[in-house]
């Protein structure tokens, strides 16, 4: 698949292969979803604790006496209804953490890639390391973009520049390739990656050959094969 590279200005400077096996292929929408609620799951900590009545201290002793003082009776000063009591289903700590198979987490990913491009929220931009590390200078490159509610800005390592000019903008956000994501992938309207970040993006989320599905013109071969493969048949 073939895209449209631009410079910090806006204007086309060189075009750019992608590789269909990521930025191609048709979303599964169901595994992008229980990958983003696995992600958000996995951030919770979970740490919260509450004492019930038999970890708080005190209450050894029976307040007052079974009968006779009129007042109700009770076994322990340490019982939820008392002040400084134990709490009566309170959070505990556990662990929200999910599992999910690697191919599946993978498979989420290039879904979430290939819907951007799907709805032309992909833009390639060269030289943006050169930018000037001031807030100005990024909102000017971000102003020369389609318009966006949100920008997530993918790159090659840690840029010091970008990272810099782009720190005060509140709906911008800047990963490195290595740590794409789909919950950030989703997040932000468009995804703005750097040309020498592709190559990255792909070796990282990219299919062997062997594992990609076959393209048009392959399954036409094939039906071919079984068609000539059945006339045989028949003649024979």
């Amino acid at each position: 698949m073939i895209v449209d590279v631009h410079d910090t200005q806006g204007k086309k400077v060189d075009s750019a292969n992608l590789d269909d096996s990521v930025w191609a292929i048709e979303p599964n929408i169901p595994v992008m979803h229980q990958a983003l609620l696995r992600q958000l799951a996995n951030a919770r900590l979970g740490t919260r604790d509450t004492k019930t009545r038999s970890e708080v201290r005190g209450g050894g002793a029976k307040p007052w006496r079974q009968k006779g003082t009129g007042r109700a009776r009770q076994g322990s000063n340490r019982s939820p209804q008392w002040v400084g009591g134990g709490v009566v289903w309170g959070p505990h700590q556990r662990d929200f953490s999910q599992d999910m198979p690697r191919k599946m987490r993978r498979l989420a990913v290039r879904s979430a890639l290939s819907a951007k491009v799907r709805d032309e929220r992909l833009s390639v931009i060269a030289d943006l390391a050169n930018v000037e590390p001031k807030t100005k200078a990024m909102k000017d490159v971000i102003a020369a973009l389609p318009e966006s509610r949100s920008v997530l800005i993918v790159t090659d390592g840690i840029v010091t520049t970008i990272r810099k000019s782009s720190g005060n903008l509140s709906n911008v956000w800047v990963v490195d390739a290595r740590y794409l994501n789909v919950r950030d992938i989703l997040k932000y309207d468009r995804l703005l990656v750097t040309r020498e970040a592709i190559p990255v993006v792909e070796q990282l989320w990219g299919l062997p050959e062997n594992r990609r599905e076959p393209s048009q013109w392959k399954l036409e071969r094939m039906a071919r094969r079984s068609e000539s493969a059945d006339a045989a048949t028949k003649e024979s």
